[in-house]
């Protein structure tokens, strides 16, 4: 069904947020290809239930692979919760075997332990991603000593995206979630941000916490996951071209994606729109 000869990294996300991914892996690993693609047209997906997230994500992972790309990461929180499981365990069989996809709550949940000293942890994310519990979840079963407890923050991708993050208007949404969260549970002492848009966000969420409670973004530990899952998969990691291209993808307005993509990369960039089915 795909092409078999070696190709570029996928990385796939809803909207822009997993650029934030995207720049750490590729600040990690500068020499290989990828192909980053953006679903914005249909984004966002916290909202939405399992089963559109998983087939949206699912039409995304095989366009990627009809790219040519044998490995995709799920940069998105609410793919990698909704949809990441059902893809490993239902399609990659029947799509190819050989073809991965991994997503970013495993790696994030792994330094949980080396991270928390209280063993009390907050996840900051969107309504999907806090309601599919994934996070608890991966935690109990690695850790089950330590204590989650979840905080939805429904606006804080709207201002990432309308580039009001460093607002004024963006510190009473930002207060409001710290301050409830640290109600639920004052021992917290780390915080996951549990959505790639929020690390635009880190300055202003610290400016609205107490001293000693750490915050915790993906994108680097999501990299030294990557580098070290090739390491232990040289048959993958020989699968993939290394020129140091990218391409960006979206499936909404090209010069719109262009734009935004400054926010997050702090430079422009070429962008193909195209449509997945």
């Amino acid at each position: 069904m795909f092409l078999q000869q070696p190709g570029p990294i996928g990385i796939f996300d809803s909207g822009y947020g997993g650029l934030t991914v995207f720049d750490k892996i590729r600040e990690a690993m500068p020499d290989y290809d990828y192909i980053y693609l953006g679903d914005n047209a249909r984004t966002p997906y916290g909202p939405r239930s399992f089963e559109v997230v998983y087939r949206f994500t699912r039409q995304a992972v095989i366009k990627l692979f009809s790219e040519g790309c044998q490995l995709v990461i799920l940069a998105c929180n609410t793919a990698s919760a909704k949809a990441l499981r059902t893809i490993q365990q239902r399609d990659l069989p029947e799509l190819d075997p050989e073809r991965r996809v991994l997503g970013v709550i495993r790696p994030t949940v792994e330094r949980m332990d080396q991270v928390s000293a209280t063993k009390h942890i907050g996840i900051l994310g969107t309504s999907g991603t806090i309601s599919s519990h994934s996070y608890s979840m991966e935690i109990e079963k690695m850790f089950p000593h330590i204590t989650v407890t979840g905080e939805a923050c429904p606006m804080w991708v709207p201002l990432v995206e309308n580039n009001e993050f460093n607002s004024p208007g963006s510190d009473y949404f930002v207060k409001k979630h710290l301050d409830h969260i640290l109600s639920v549970d004052p021992m917290i002492d780390t915080l996951v941000l549990g959505c790639t848009h929020y690390p635009l966000l880190i300055d202003k969420i610290k400016q609205y916490l107490p001293e000693g409670i750490t915050v915790f973004a993906q994108g680097e530990y999501v990299a030294e996951s990557l580098k070290d899952y090739l390491k232990r998969h040289p048959e993958m990691d020989r699968k993939l071209t290394r020129h140091g291209e990218c391409r960006f993808l979206t499936t909404e307005s090209a010069d719109k994606f262009t734009e935004a993509a400054s926010v997050f990369l702090n430079g422009r960039i070429e962008v193909e729109q195209i449509a997945i089915d």
